[in-house]
């Protein structure tokens, strides 16, 4: 009758330590939602100067090197963000010319998708002159049987971007 009591009592405290720990558990996964809740709002507040975008400004453009706001192409393992900054100089004398050239100004970034929301963040706002507004397209020239896992980093840009307030033009594979 002792040991019976003795296994009960165990068993029983046993379930109270697993209890615990699922409670814990819980608990931790809230505050690293609310932790994550905070700094995606904190982007978003980041954003906010940047307009919202203007289709009448880029609905003809169907040429990537064409388009002046950020432009994103998706690979199996990694994301290139394409930026065109805007030119320094107000006056358009010179505008386009050897002195000024405009390739000078775009810069091509390589990114791993977990940081793409800190790299969007951190564009001044002269590199959104659509407004806030991104295209995205997948990469050229990948290999057939990285199709699926490019088509999930699609996705997953396509959420975080849209987590940020931020507008997809989704472009179709050429």
């Amino acid at each position: 009758m002792g040991l019976l009591l003795l296994v009960a009592l165990t068993a029983c405290h046993k379930e109270e330590q697993a209890v615990e720990g699922v409670a814990q558990k819980a608990a931790n996964a809230e505050r690293q939602a609310q932790a994550t809740a905070t700094v995606r709002d904190q982007q978003r507040a980041q954003l906010a100067s940047i307009p919202l975008p203007t289709k009448s400004l880029y609905v003809d453009i169907r040429e990537p090197g064409a388009w002046a706001n950020p432009f994103l192409s998706v690979e199996a393992d990694s994301l290139d963000l394409r930026v065109n900054l805007a030119d320094a100089n107000p006056s358009p004398v010179g505008e386009g010319t050897m002195l000024r050239p405009a390739a000078a100004r775009r810069q091509e970034l390589q990114l791993r998708p977990t940081d793409l929301a800190v790299a969007i963040v951190a564009l001044p706002p002269s590199a959104w002159r659509y407004g806030r507004v991104i295209a995205v397209a997948e990469a050229p020239g990948a290999s057939p049987k990285d199709r699926a896992k490019i088509r999930r980093n699609v996705e997953g840009a396509i959420q975080q971007l849209n987590d940020l307030g931020i507008l997809v033009e989704e472009w179709p594979t050429r």
